[in-house]
């Protein structure tokens, strides 16, 4: 903490009622060793008093036992006088003196860990005895306060305003009001978590909740956004380790936004494919994706798709990274490689680069929902995912895919769904060999696709993320020699299109579903 900023305020007498126990008994020996008295409430004065540490119980300053199983403990005007009267305040101190009220230099609270019993998939009666009542009213009192009141709420915040208060013997103005914003953060996330545990448990199961509620926390500060003019940070949300499951950068320059983006990408292809798997991504889209009998392999198969786009890429892999696979990226200039993990001889080979960025992530999770901020409001929507298998799909034409272009047809609409539309996927032998991303027009993103396939496109088959409004891509792909077709179907030109697929004996397969991305 900083201790600029304004007069100091002596912390002679302090109340400490923490769940979590960490760093409580170093704290209660340094603020001891000051001679500031400590008032506390049952658990937490257990283990003060069992530290050899003198303290005061809550009950004897109130004169009033704890009771219904601890849910009443500090709302008593004996606690909350003394921390909310205003030292300023001539008649405050009056009434303080007059109901023999002695005031609070400092509030030491942490709550209950609501959302801990949450995850943990406990019972409701469970999940509502972790509801904190006197916690969050002792932090809002002592932060509303400030002025007179230091409040810490993290047990991170112990040693940096002990320090202080050895140095000063008081907490500066600039201190107090940073812990009393840190306190008033903390309580609006426990509030959001426990209002959005009632949302999930009265929203009708078919409809998104009526209200949202986000926390995040700033993790890092970022250099800047898509563009350098652009301010940026990665945040957190409250209830989770991080970004990407907690991820770990193991070397490299520091992460930039769009290297987060793209990450992101690529570790949800890569690990929507069976493994070994790996994906490059280039501007948030696949330039190139494939699964082979091993990371190296597969990695060379897809860079093969497209190597002149996969320059300055981010590379995802689905399983550990072996030595062979980091020899097979070692030519190419890659921005950054994503794994669950990497094998120590393949960090020895990738620290020969030491500006790469070396990712140990896990797979984005799927569901949930997805959250795209307007001017004055947002979209929210179910997160897409590829859950349609061939059982449920159609074969349209009257020739059905032979066994070769079946497992390359599912291969290609896999990836297919997470490039931008309008998004098409040649594939071949479990490989992409082209792809067409975000054009205005389906049949240029067919052109594109085809001519970054160039011969390979002989053999391939084809994904499209939604239907053809006309025959003219089913015509393109079948002169640059594509063999089959998956997509969703639901034009009212899909007798065209397969009338198309018939004429030049390439199969169809129609989804019924979708997946634009915008």
């Amino acid at each position: 903490m900083s201790g600029s900023g304004g007069y100091l305020r002596r912390v002679r007498r302090a109340l400490v009622a923490v769940a979590d126990k960490d760093g409580l008994v170093p704290l209660a020996r340094g603020l001891s060793e000051l001679g500031v008295e400590l008032v506390s409430t049952g658990n937490t004065a257990a283990a003060i008093r069992e530290a050899g540490v003198e303290v005061i119980a809550v009950a004897d300053v109130t004169g009033f036992p704890e009771m219904l199983g601890g849910r009443v403990k500090t709302l008593h005007p004996a606690i909350h006088g003394g921390i909310l009267a205003d030292r300023s305040d001539a008649g405050h101190m009056e009434e303080l003196a007059g109901h023999g009220i002695e005031p609070f230099d400092l509030v030491v609270v942490n709550l209950y860990p609501f959302e801990r019993t949450v995850a943990g998939g406990e019972p409701p009666p469970e999940v509502i005895e972790q509801i904190d009542i006197g916690g969050p009213t002792l932090l809002r009192a002592a932060a509303k306060n400030f002025e007179s009141v230091a409040v810490v709420v993290a047990p991170e915040r112990y040693e940096p305003v002990l320090a202080e208060l050895r140095a000063g013997g008081g907490l500066s103005r600039g201190t107090r009001v940073a812990l009393a914003a840190e306190a008033f953060a903390h309580v609006a996330a426990y509030d959001v978590a426990i209002a959005a545990w009632f949302e999930q448990r009265t929203a009708a199961g078919a409809e998104l909740p009526e209200r949202l509620f986000l926390v995040l926390q700033r993790a890092q500060g970022l250099r800047y956004g898509e563009n350098p003019h652009q301010r940026a940070g990665l945040y957190r949300f409250a209830d989770s380790p991080g970004a990407l499951g907690g991820a770990r950068v193991l070397q490299g320059k520091e992460m930039s936004f769009n290297n987060w983006l793209d990450t992101e990408a690529a570790l949800a292809l890569a690990g929507a494919l069976p493994a070994p798997a790996a994906v490059i991504v280039k501007h948030n889209n696949p330039c190139g994706a494939a699964v082979a009998s091993s990371a190296a392999q597969a990695y060379r198969r897809a860079l093969a798709s497209d190597p002149v786009s996969a320059f300055g890429g981010v590379v995802a892999f689905n399983l550990p990274v072996d030595v062979e696979a980091a020899e097979a990226m070692a030519e190419v200039f890659t921005e950054v490689v994503a794994a669950p993990g990497f094998e120590p001889e393949a960090r020895e080979v990738f620290g020969r680069k030491p500006n790469l960025r070396v990712l140990e992530a896990s797979h984005p999770a799927s569901g949930g929902v997805e959250v795209r901020s307007l001017s004055g409001g947002a979209l929210v929507q179910d997160r897409d995912a590829v859950t349609e298998a061939p059982a449920d799909w159609t074969v349209a034409s009257s020739r059905p895919p032979t066994e070769d272009e079946w497992r390359d047809l599912e291969f290609a609409w896999t990836v297919a769904a997470p490039v931008k539309s309008n998004a098409i996927v040649l594939a071949a032998g479990g490989a992409t060999v082209g792809i067409g991303a975000g054009q205005m027009s389906r049949v240029d993103a067919v052109d594109i696709a085809c001519r970054k396939a160039g011969d390979r496109a002989r053999g391939a088959v084809m994904a499209s993320d939604a239907f053809f409004p006309f025959r003219d891509s089913v015509d393109l792909a079948a002169a640059a020699g594509v063999t089959a077709v998956i997509q969703p179907g639901g034009s009212v030109r899909d007798q065209e299109s397969l009338d198309a697929a018939e004429e030049h004996g390439m199969a169809m397969v129609l989804t019924g579903r979708r997946h634009f991305r915008h």
